[in-house]
């Protein structure tokens, strides 16, 4: 029973997976770190790109990973997920460039999965995770998030 019964088939997520989705979504407090979360922007294209766990997450919470996906010419795959219809699929190699070697490197680091697999798991979840946050097509707070993550590890 979550988020997770309608994103991921079977409604199953590895705990290493949840720190991933925690670490992009909400930043560093579902591992263990001390970051706050902060309110996610109510519109993606205006959020802050920085890569620093203090805007929600390593780019800035959930708004940030859309804007980093669009920023990355991965718009159209992004805005898939957020409004009614089939989620377009994205590459692993197409997420790790819109992620940044560094937000990869540090998400692996947390959750002690090589890179590529980090990258090929979070491919297949991301597009349904976003789906189910977001299914009016509006960015939760950082704080609705990291509740939803919460009950689901």
């Amino acid at each position: 029973m979550g988020i997770f019964d309608n994103a991921v088939p079977g409604g199953n997520i590895s705990k290493p997976l949840i720190i991933a989705l925690g670490a992009l979504l909400v930043g560093k407090m579902l591992s263990g770190g001390s970051s706050q979360p902060t309110q996610a922007p109510d519109n993606p294209q205006t959020a802050d790109n920085g890569n620093t766990a203090a805007g929600g997450g390593l780019l800035g919470g959930l708004g940030g990973l859309l804007n980093s996906l669009t920023n990355a010419g991965h718009g159209e795959t992004a805005n898939s997920w957020l409004q009614p219809g089939e989620n377009k699929p994205i590459a692993p190699g197409d997420l790790g460039s819109a992620l940044g070697q560094k937000t990869i490197s540090e998400i692996a680091q947390q959750t002690g999965m090589s890179e590529q697999d980090l990258l090929a798991q979070l491919s297949k979840i991301l597009p349904g995770v976003v789906d189910q946050l977001t299914p009016n097509g509006q960015v939760p707070s950082t704080q609705q998030i990291a509740s939803l993550l919460k009950s689901s590890s």
